[in-house]
């Protein structure tokens, strides 16, 4: 299965898939001007992983900001996330954190209410 490496810039986050290596990670600020072109091909590349995913999967969100639109596209990672924890796969989430970012620490909080998959708060 293909890897997806996406560089960390501006305003746009660094992303590694890689089933092989066992890493899943968002890093930075997420704001990518064009949504769809940006999130898709995760969306997709998450499909095909469910197909035959790895038996414990570590989903590490390091994101420093979001906007309300990758907010939404991160809602959709976490459900696709679900979706392999209900099939019987482990899947966790680590949420990392700046101890004067109280408001990124309620929002892992608040995904972790809607999202039926253990999250870790990990603080940076």
């Amino acid at each position: 299965m293909r890897r997806i490496l996406i560089t960390e810039k501006e305003f746009i986050p660094g992303v590694v898939l890689d089933k092989d290596a066992g890493i899943f990670e968002l890093t930075g600020k997420a704001c990518p001007e064009n949504l769809d072109e940006f999130y898709d091909p995760i969306f997709r590349w998450l499909d095909e992983y469910s197909n035959d995913p790895n038996d414990i999967t570590v989903f590490e969100v390091k994101l420093i900001y979001y906007n309300t639109a990758s907010s939404k596209a991160l809602l959709k990672i976490l459900q696709k996330l679900e979706k392999l924890s209900t099939n019987g796969y482990k899947v966790k989430i680590n949420w990392y954190y700046d101890a004067k970012d109280e408001e990124l620490l309620i929002a892992g909080e608040d995904y972790a209410e809607l999202i039926k998959i253990p999250f870790d708060f990990i603080q940076r």
